[in-house]
Formats: structure tokens, sequence, C-alpha cells
């Protein structure tokens, strides 16, 4: 009988942040590919578009002119998924079976930067410490509506991820109900304090730094890694040292060492395949409904689908759709191919 080697064979890995579990099955990178591969965006976009609805000075779709910004900008969603207004709820005739409820939220448009080309990866440093400074004056004006009581911000990249605009933004959707997602995440940071007192994504990182396995960068207060459980092929979390739990705890020093570890992750990402590497990532942090959340800490989570190459994708479907999720490349092999590539980005060393 064989040594089980979780680098040669299939096994399941627990994520204790969402209580589930996915299947990793290393073995199957040596099978060849003839599945879908995505057209590559090699197109060069122009610092500024006048088609754009994003750009500075321009007028989008519905009428409103985008003031000649030079930094990030932040506007209401024209077309928002959630809206403000409160609504008289009538007495519920379905079943338990059945259950609706009215919700309301805000939504905004973050525009990055004023270059129409300009991703985070190319952006400055302080460029990118100005979108957290952004982030976090979003959740605290967001947050102190009575009605919002979580903030999600995120970023969709590419086309491939549904971006239906190529200029840099992301959006910050902020509603009345904490959303399955992250309150199930919640859940499980709350019942790990409640039983030792401490944070669960403390004591993971203490661990993951300890082996160094998984570990792609850090600094003085954040780390770049791979999680142990992670489902998409070079999926990452960013994790604060420090156990504090929203933006709103971010001191100056960290603000910096934040922006600095977006930039080096998604530097990176563009290094692997040599292309703008899509991905949607998000902040999950504390819920704004008023309550202390001690057992809350702040990180961000990067999902990109890339699997191969910069034009074959990850598909999540099947299995992954019926059973539960699953992955080929182990999280160590993505960490270190990660981990040793350059800090500076590809197009600079041209």
């Amino acid at each position: 009988m064989q040594k089980f080697n979780s680098s040669k064979h299939p096994h399941r890995r627990y994520n204790p942040l969402l209580d589930e579990w996915v299947l990793v099955s290393p073995q199957r990178t040596k099978r060849p590919w003839q599945g879908q591969e995505e057209e590559q965006n090699i197109a060069q976009c122009p610092e500024y578009d006048k088609d754009c609805y994003l750009c500075p000075g321009n007028t989008r779709s519905n009428g409103n002119k985008n003031p000649d910004y030079e930094a990030c900008y932040v506007f209401e969603n024209d077309f928002p998924s959630l809206l403000k207004e409160e609504l008289e709820v009538t007495a519920d005739t379905t079943s338990n079976l059945m259950q609706s409820k009215p919700e309301r939220g805000i939504n905004k448009v973050v525009c990055f930067s004023p270059k129409h080309n300009l991703t985070i990866p190319e952006m400055e440093l302080s460029e990118i410490e100005a979108i957290v400074k952004t982030w976090k004056q979003q959740y605290l004006e967001l947050g102190a509506y009575e009605f919002i009581n979580y903030v999600q911000i995120f970023e969709n990249k590419g086309a491939v991820m549904g971006c239906s605009n190529p200029h840099p933004h992301g959006q910050i959707w902020s509603q009345s109900s904490i959303p399955s997602k992250a309150e199930k995440t919640q859940d499980n940071l709350n019942a790990y304090y409640q039983k030792t007192g401490k944070s669960l994504l403390e004591v993971y990182l203490d661990e993951e730094l300890l082996h160094q396995e998984r570990i792609i960068a850090e600094n003085e207060h954040f780390v770049a890694l791979v999680p142990f459980w992670a489902i998409w092929p070079y999926e990452t979390m960013l994790i604060s040292k420090r156990h504090f739990a929203s933006l709103a705890d971010l001191q100056p020093k960290e603000e910096k060492a934040f922006a600095h570890m977006l930039k080096v992750i998604t530097v990176k990402y563009d290094n692997l395949f040599k292309t703008s590497f899509p991905y949607s990532s998000g902040i999950h942090q504390a819920p704004t409904d008023g309550l202390p959340h001690p057992e809350w800490h702040f990180h961000m989570h990067f999902y990109p689908p890339l699997l191969r190459s910069a034009t074959v994708k990850k598909f999540m479907v099947g299995y992954e759709m019926l059973g539960e999720a699953q992955r080929d490349i182990s999280a160590e092999q993505a960490a270190k191919i990660l981990r040793e590539l350059p800090t500076t980005h590809y197009k600079s060393s041209n």
C-alpha cells in the first residue's frame, strides 16, 4: 500500500471560514487540455476613451456628466442592484419554504484612476494608497446609515469575469442584511472566538508563517498567501498580521502596507501569464450593524479563473455545482509559482 502524499494523491481539505470542504486532485495536472480557450485581449487601451462612461468629463448613459477627476472618483451606481427607498411590508402569505423580504441598500462605483488604461498593478504606490483611503472613507460613510448593516467592497477585473467596462474600477454594495457568505464566515469566526478567545485567522496565519509553504509575500503588517483550502487555481488571501475588524481600524502605516501588498499580488498575477490577469476580489470585514465584532479579522480574497495559461479558464461545473468544489493544482504548488515571480511588472522590463 502506498503512503499518502498530498502533492500526488486526491484528498479533501477543510475551509474553516465557510465550514466547507474542497476536493484536491493534484494527479489531474498531467491531463491534456482540449477544452475551451478564452480569447486573449492584447489590444492596448488608450489613456482616455471618449466613448467610456467612466472616463473624466464624459457623459454617462443616464445623462450625468463625470467631473474632470484626477484621483479616485466615487458615484452612486446608475443601474443599482439595491435601492434606498424603504418599502411598506405587507403580511407575507407564503409558506416557510417560500420566504422573501424587501432589501434596501446603496450601490456605488469607485473609479480607481482617471486613466482608462491603468490597472492596479501598473499604478504608483501612492495611487493605490488613495484607493485604500477611499475604501475606508466609503466604509465609514455607508456604514453610518442606520439601515446599512454590511458594506461589501469588491472588484471584477477583466471581461472573463463579467466586467462590462475596462476602465479601472470597483464597486461597493452596502445593504440592510449581512449577505450569506459574509454571514457564514462571521458565524464560523464567532464560534472559534467564543470557544478559544482568539481570532481564527490570527491563529491560522501564525501556522502559515511557521510552515511557509503557502506564503507568497509579506511585509510588516500584511501577508499574501494561497489559503490551505483554496478553490480557484491561483486563489489568494491578504490577511492583516494585527487582529482588527475592518477598514475603520486601519492605521496610516497599515494603509501603506496594505497598498503595497495589493501591488505585489496583482503584479505577480500579471507576471504569471504575461497578461492583464482577471480576477474577482473583495474585502471581508466586520458588519456595520453597531454591534461589537471581536471575532472579525480583516482580510481580502482574490479569486482568479485562469488555470494553465492566459487563455485556459477554470470552470465550476458538473461535480463542483452538484457535489463540492474541486481543484487540480495544489495550494502549495500555486504558492511556489506565485512566490517565485518577480515583483516588477513585466511591462516595466520591456
